[in-house]
């Protein structure tokens, strides 16, 4: 990565704001953390600056608040889940601005870690409105970007601050731009992408950036269905993007062009209904009722994509194959972990839902990288500028 870390600069005794991704699931009725994962991803981060005697102030985004306060949305769950894993206690305060804040950064030490409240309290933050800015930037000496899963986003915490303190990449951001840059500038031939979730409006622009660099593009989950009207298949009542038609079309002759395989199921799991009572069955693509949805992935796809991702020395996987949150659709998506977490091959999973299922099966660790980004990182592949990345200072700098 061409920008400046934290491990070039000097952190001993400076107050450093440090951005993270602390936006983890939690459980509707408990609000317990169902998911810690972005916690800990950023932990080398927390560390270094611990180990190097700086005063750590966090911040982040939970949830959707749209501006306003929302206590269920409050970070002290987040502040008390980090407390245990540090073995440590970390501060939290009231608000992310304000006399308060400023009175708590004050007494801090070396080595101790603050959490600032939510940051999308206010809807200055998502306005990347300058005074909001001016008031975060002035909690310290020095930001630190830690946060990839929000670097697409323009706001105050993201970009806003850094014009106005020393900005530089956290030890998270810089493993996620290298990981995801490496796929994209060098990856070890073969090369496939494995694509899925609901909609193809969500991953064209990536789709178009790497199919000049891919060998395999398969495709399935809802998106699947968009591709198989494009080539005149009944597919009942799947979601289909009708206004993504011609471009899916444009895309599958653009492959064949280019000499990509792009593989489509041949066999899918349909059902009556979204619920774990639906009626389901398995039949060919050529066999959809008007009267059904495609749900998942069926067997004989899954072998058909097995085989070829077997061939393959590097993957990348965005997007589940059906509708995973419900057991009897997940099946496909449960075979492309497990395939890929024992693939002798390098691994990269886009974030989102594809990173809460591998996380959840207990099969991160079996992959070479997990992305704590999904939108960010489908932005990244599709060659577009992040603007938090893009805010912070050159290595030439």
């Amino acid at each position: 990565m061409d920008k400046m870390t934290l491990r070039d600069i000097e952190v001993n005794n400076k107050r450093v704001l440090v951005r993270v991704d602390f936006n983890v699931p939690l459980d509707e009725e408990t609000g317990v953390i169902t998911d810690d994962s972005r916690i800990r991803a950023v932990l080398p981060t927390i560390k270094y600056l611990i180990d190097h005697r700086a005063k750590v102030i966090l911040c982040s985004h939970l949830g959707r608040p749209k501006g306003k306060v929302v206590d269920k949305l409050r970070l002290a769950v987040v502040a008390q889940r980090l407390s245990q894993i540090l073995g440590r206690r970390v501060g939290l305060t009231k608000d992310c601005i304000g006399s308060e804040v400023e009175a708590a950064v004050e007494k801090l030490k070396n080595g101790d870690v603050l959490l600032l409240e939510n940051v999308r309290f206010h809807p200055e933050e998502e306005r990347n409105d300058a005074s909001f800015a001016q008031a975060l930037a002035c909690l310290a000496d020095i930001y630190v970007n830690d946060a990839f899963g929000t670097a697409h986003r323009s706001h105050a915490s993201t970009v806003g601050v850094t014009k106005y303190l020393l900005s530089v990449a956290g030890l998270l951001l810089e493993k996620e731009v290298d990981a995801l840059s490496s796929i994209l500038d060098h990856p070890v031939h073969p090369f496939a992408a494995l694509l899925g979730g609901a909609k193809v409006s969500d991953k064209v622009g990536m789709i178009e950036n790497i199919i000049t660099k891919v060998d395999y593009i398969l495709i399935g989950g809802g998106m699947a269905a968009t591709f198989l009207k494009a080539k005149s298949y009944e597919v009942g009542l799947s979601l289909v993007e009708e206004e993504m038609l011609d471009l899916a079309a444009k895309l599958m002759k653009g492959a064949t062009k280019r000499g990509v395989r792009l593989l489509l199921p041949i066999d899918v799991v349909v059902a009556d209904g979204l619920s774990s009572e639906a009626k389901v069955n398995t039949v060919a693509i050529d066999n959809i009722s008007p009267s059904l949805r495609i749900v998942d992935v069926g067997p004989r796809t899954i072998k058909n994509f097995s085989e070829e991702l077997q061939r393959c020395q590097t993957v990348f996987w965005n997007g589940p194959m059906g509708i995973y949150e419900i057991p009897q659709f997940a099946k496909g998506t449960q075979a492309m972990a497990e395939l890929l977490a024992n693939l002798d091959a390098t691994t990269v999973i886009g974030g989102g839902s594809t990173a809460e299922v591998v996380t959840k099966s207990g099969l991160a660790s079996k992959m070479t990288f997990v992305s704590t980004g999904g939108g960010a990182s489908l932005e990244f592949l599709a060659g577009q500028t992040l603007p938090g990345v893009e805010a912070l200072l050159n290595k030439s700098q």
